[in-house]
């Protein structure tokens, strides 16, 4: 038995039986290597597989579901989820009630963070990353410049290169990434429209020449404009608050 199996077990010892189910689900998952591209077999089939009622297969399915493990695509099915067990605002930033701190303290953990992970990028970054790259770059342009709201696929932009570096904990980070430029986009009311393309455009020339010290630098500024602007906005509101109405 492996360290995982004896984990497993433990952990699973006092659960429910639809969360044993939920659980053997999950394993058969990773075992058969299923992506998003895969149907999940028919209840009957799981029934018979893991041998427990139809029943309890349903429940084991609605908590993967809940877990961002599975999706049910109507008419279609149930899948694997795009990114397994990811869910969109982990650490509860959305409760937070001072949005405008928020973006502040997370444009200063981007400032850490960004940087190095575009280096990394650039460092092992293959041609179909490149490919990707550059293609969701251009939509984030097409966005800005058809005077669309960007802030969806500027999250793809930024994931994408987190994808580049090849890292298995890189892509855990993205919640952060992905509400950290959601907010921004929606205090700053997108005013860093053709800061935003050049940026972009800086950080991606730089990944796909495999430079990796131009890649750094080049998120720096992009993420240093974004400070500044928020610093702005935070220094205008105080000094509103001074003078009183």
């Amino acid at each position: 038995m492996t360290n995982e199996d004896v984990f497993e077990t433990i952990k699973t010892k006092e659960a429910s039986l639809p969360e044993r189910t939920a659980e053997q689900i999950s394993r058969l998952i990773r075992e058969q290597q299923l992506t998003s591209e895969d149907k999940l077999p028919s209840e009957s089939e799981l029934a018979e597989l893991l041998h427990v009622g139809r029943g309890t297969i349903r429940e084991g399915v609605k908590l993967l579901v809940a877990r961002n493990v599975l999706e049910i695509r109507r008419g279609k099915g149930t899948y694997i989820a795009p990114n397994p067990g990811e869910i969109s605002d982990p650490l509860g930033f959305a409760y937070c009630p001072d949005q405008l701190r928020l973006a502040m303290d997370l444009v200063e953990i981007r400032r850490q963070m960004e940087p190095w992970v575009a280096r990394m990028a650039a460092e092992h970054a293959d041609a179909e990353d490149i490919r990707q790259l550059r293609e969701s770059c251009s939509v984030v342009e097409q966005d800005i410049l058809s005077e669309r709201d960007h802030s969806h696929n500027d999250v793809l932009f930024h994931v994408a290169i987190a994808k580049c570096t090849h890292n298995l904990v890189v892509p855990k980070l993205i919640p952060i990434i992905t509400y950290a430029v959601k907010l921004f986009v929606s205090l700053t009311e997108s005013r860093l429209r053709m800061e935003t393309i050049v940026g972009h455009r800086e950080i991606l020339e730089a990944i796909s020449d495999r430079d990796g010290q131009r890649a750094e630098k080049a998120m720096e500024q992009h993420i240093e404009h974004n400070r500044a602007l928020l610093q702005e906005i935070v220094s205008k509101l105080k000094q509103e608050e001074t003078d009183g109405p």
